[in-house]
Formats: structure tokens, C-alpha cells, sequence
């Protein structure tokens, strides 16, 4: 499968395009850098990534494509189709500090969108600027359901403009750059592992990642006649949201609270066992005001959120679900290693699944409409192929990962259809994977006058 079609027909098609900005996008005299960078289905870890544990995720057949040309005018244009518009963007190079670049896209909200995009130029671009880029954006990663359409478009970007400055980057180490970016430009506190997934994920494996900060283990093969199907909610989901941000600083002050107040000394709330929690459980309030906890503690470690003094959080909760999720993900993978000699573990793997949706709802991250869809799977059951299902990525909305046979795909449809038939929503359905960014390398497209 050529999975650069798409964007070659797309290219194809910028000549005839009735916007004239299109049209002339693109010189007829240099050649083009293509990258692919997919989304990604949250099979297991989630948001326990920002806590070190291991993750299992799955890259998706949707992705973002970036297309990257140099120019000779010191500047970064950028042209990003999104749903039924384009929408452009433009500024003089060489672009200011990380910080500053930050505080200018914090004042131009309706500019958020580029932040991705610059934030890569600027982490890859240094010294005086003698040339610039034109850049364009074109992706069927669906915006805040869930499937780290943030992450492939930094991904794609990255890659593209990477290779046409023809610097080489180990994909790891380019997913870091790009979460750094999401963190620091953008403002966003996701973890490392879509950025992971996006850039060195494998298709039809599930990428194996501890989270120590981002450490490859693997590459999972799904069991023939399995599958990891996804259905999008149709609620947006936002990684800059309150909620993820809070359950993400509470579980950073049960941290600094378990490493002052007990004999434990860890790094990460995932090195803790379930039992060597409960033992220090007791030093953690299940509620604490960040006034209170900086007067106490002075402040946490995390480099990407702030304890907000006039807020509340859930620190005992948020410390807990990523040492329970740590023990959920280490099951399921060795499940899923013996799935194909021991069938009936399909059942326990849901259960876990529908342990790990729980332990969000419990944090605060659930929603009533990933709740109906998790319901729905579970009434239909092993007797139609469905085992297990739960809320992925950030949580609050998004998509609900489920976990079934091949032969499930009409029963998943089907529980999609009715979804959106009683909530008036678009119920998108994820089916197949997809290869990352590095599986599939760039390809260069030649231009003649």
C-alpha cells in the first residue's frame, strides 16, 4: 500500500484549486519533503505516562501529512486544512526564543492552531536565518476526540522539516523535541507516549513503552483474529483542559507528599507496587488545596503544570491510578503474549480494560458518554466477539478503545450507529492500524520548472 497517496493526490490538486494561496503554495524549482506521522489508539496506560509507567498503544491509519519546501525568503508559511477550510499562517524568520514564542501564541488565540507547527521550526531551526519554508498540513486525525492528532501533527512536521534540512534525528529522540514543543510552546502537559507512538510505532503492533522517561520495549503483535477498534465519542477532549491538568498535578504533589512524609524515595509513582501503596496510602489526603500543599511542600516536580494555590485536588486518587494502572498494563501484556495458545484470556484482558475506564471515572477523568459506549460493549459481551473496553488518552470525552475479534467489527458498528442515533453525535469508528512516521521515512518529491 502506497500510504503517500493521499497526499500526492492532494498536491496534484493544488494547482486547479480555486484559492489562489494554493495554487502558488509551492515552487515549481525545489523539491517537496513528504512525512506521515498517524494517530493513535490508547490501548493501555493513558495518562499514567507522566508518572513513568508502561503504556501499550496502537498507531492508527488516519494521519497527518506535512509537506515541506525551502525558500529563499527568511520566512515560515504554513498552510493547514482543517476539515472544510484552509486555514494559513505566516511569520518572519529566525523566530524568538521558546518563551517568547509561547507568550505570543497565548495572546493570539486564534493563531493556537500554528503553535504546533512553529514550535517544531523553531526546535529545529538555529543560527541566523538565510532561507525559510513553506509548510502544508493536511490530516484525517480526528482534533480533540482523543487520538493525539496534536502529536502527529508535530510528528509530521518535525520529520519533514527535518529532511529538508537534512538533518538526521533518531525518531525517539524527535518525539521528545516534539513533546518538549507541546509542553513548552504550546502549553499543553501531555506525556511522551503519543509522540511516541506517532513517531516509532509499528503497525498492527502495540508499541511496548516505559515511560522512564520513554524507553522502547517492544513491539507487541496483536493475535490473528483479534483487533483494537476505537469509537470516537463525539465530545472533544482537550490535554490543556482543567481536568487532565489538575488529575496531572495532584498525582505530582502525591509524589513529593509519599517521598516527605514516608521512607519511600522513588522517581515515579508507577515504581510503587499496589501493596506498597496501601501501606503509604495514609500519608496522602484525598483532597488538598494548593495553597496549602505549597505552604507545606514548596512546589513539584513536574516541568509542565503548576499547583494553582486556590484550587482543590484529588491527590489520593491521582497518585493511585497510576500504580494500579502500572500492574494492569504488566498483566495485559503478558496475556496478550499467550492469547493465541489461551483463548479464554480474552475475557480477563477485558476486565482489565474496564478496570483501567473505572480508575479514570474515579479521578475525575470519566465522561457520561464514554461511560454509554463502555456499557454498551459490556452488555453486548464475549457472545458478539467484544471483550473490553475504556476511555483512552487525557479522558473527560474522546474515543473509547474496545477490544474484540476481527469478526466483532459488525457488532462494534453497530453499537456506534446507536450511540449516535440517541445522542445526536458523530460516532467515528477506528478500524484499522497504520505504520508510524519512522516506518515509512519521507519521501521526496522532485519539482521542475
Amino acid at each position: 500500500m502506497n500510504w503517500f497517496q493521499p497526499t500526492l493526490d492532494q498536491l496534484q490538486s493544488l494547482g486547479s484549486s480555486p484559492d489562489t494561496r494554493l495554487r502558488s503554495f509551492f515552487s515549481t524549482d525545489r523539491p517537496i519533503f513528504i512525512a506521515r506521522a498517524p494517530g493513535r489508539l490508547d490501548v493501555m496506560g493513558g495518562i499514567a505516562d507522566y508518572s513513568g509507567a508502561r503504556v501499550l498503544e496502537l498507531p492508527l491509519a488516519c494521519a497527518t501529512f506535512a509537506l515541506v519546501q525551502a525558500q529563499d525568503a527568511p520566512r515560515c508559511e504554513v498552510a493547514s486544512r482543517r476539515g472544510d477550510r484552509w486555514d494559513f499562517y505566516a511569520t518572519d524568520l529566525p523566530l524568538p526564543a521558546a518563551a517568547e514564542l509561547a507568550a505570543g501564541f497565548r495572546r493570539a488565540k486564534a493563531d493556537r492552531w500554528a503553535s504546533y507547527v512553529v514550535g517544531v521550526v523553531q526546535a529545529l531551526l538555529s543560527g541566523p536565518a538565510t532561507s525559510g519554508l513553506r509548510i502544508l498540513i493536511d490530516s484525517s486525525v480526528p482534533e480533540g476526540r482523543g487520538a493525539a492528532s496534536s502529536a502527529a501533527l508535530e510528528v509530521a512536521v518535525a520529520t519533514a522539516v527535518a529532511a529538508s534540512l537534512h538533518q538526521r534525528i533518531d525518531p525517539a529522540e524527535l518525539a521528545v523535541l516534539c513533546q518538549r514543543v507541546e509542553n513548552h510552546i504550546v502549553g499543553a502537559p501531555c506525556g511522551i507516549m503519543d509522540q511516541m507512538t506517532s513517531a516509532c510505532g509499528r503497525m498492527d503492533r502495540l508499541l511496548q513503552l516505559r515511560c522512564q522517561p520513554g524507553t522502547i520495549e517492544g513491539h507487541l503483535e496483536v493475535p490473528a483474529g483479534y483487533r483494537f477498534y476505537g469509537i470516537d465519542s463525539g465530545i472533544s477532549h482537550a490535554v490543556s483542559g482543567t481536568d487532565y491538568g489538575t488529575v496531572r498535578t495532584a498525582a505530582f504533589m502525591g509524589l513529593r507528599i509519599l517521598i516527605a512524609e514516608t521512607p519511600w524515595r522513588g522517581r515515579y509513582l508507577a515504581d510503587l507496587t499496589p501493596a506498597e501503596f496501601s501501606q503509604f496510602a495514609r500519608a496522602l489526603p484525598q483532597e488538598m488545596n494548593g495553597a496549602e500543599f505549597l505552604d507545606r511542600y514548596g512546589g513539584i516536580s513536574d516541568t509542565a503544570t503548576v499547583v494553582h494555590p486556590d484550587r482543590r485536588y484529588p491527590v489520593r486518587r491521582a497518585s493511585e491510578h497510576p500504580v494500579g494502572e502500572q500492574a494492569r498494563v504488566d498483566r495485559f501484556a503478558r496475556l496478550l503474549s499467550t492469547l493465541a495458545q489461551h483463548p479464554d484470556a480474552a475475557n480477563e484482558l477485558g476486565q482489565l480494560m474496564y478496570a483501567s475506564h473505572q480508575s479514570y471515572s474515579a479521578c475525575g477523568l470519566g465522561s457520561t458518554a464514554t461511560d454509554a459506549i463502555v456499557e454498551r460493549i459490556r452488555a453486548a459481551g464475549p457472545e458478539r466477539g467484544v471483550f473490553g473496553a475504556k476511555i483512552t488518552g487525557g479522558g473527560s470525552g474522546g474515543t473509547v478503545a474496545v477490544f474484540g475479534t476481527r469478526d466483532a467489527e459488525g457488532c462494534v458498528r453497530e453499537i456506534a450507529a446507536r450511540y449516535a442515533a440517541e445522542t445526536g453525535r458523530a460516532a467515528n469508528i477506528f478500524t484499522e492500524s497504520g505504520p508510524g512516521a519512522a516506518e515509512v521515512g519521507v519521501l521526496t518529491v522532485p519539482r521542475h520548472p
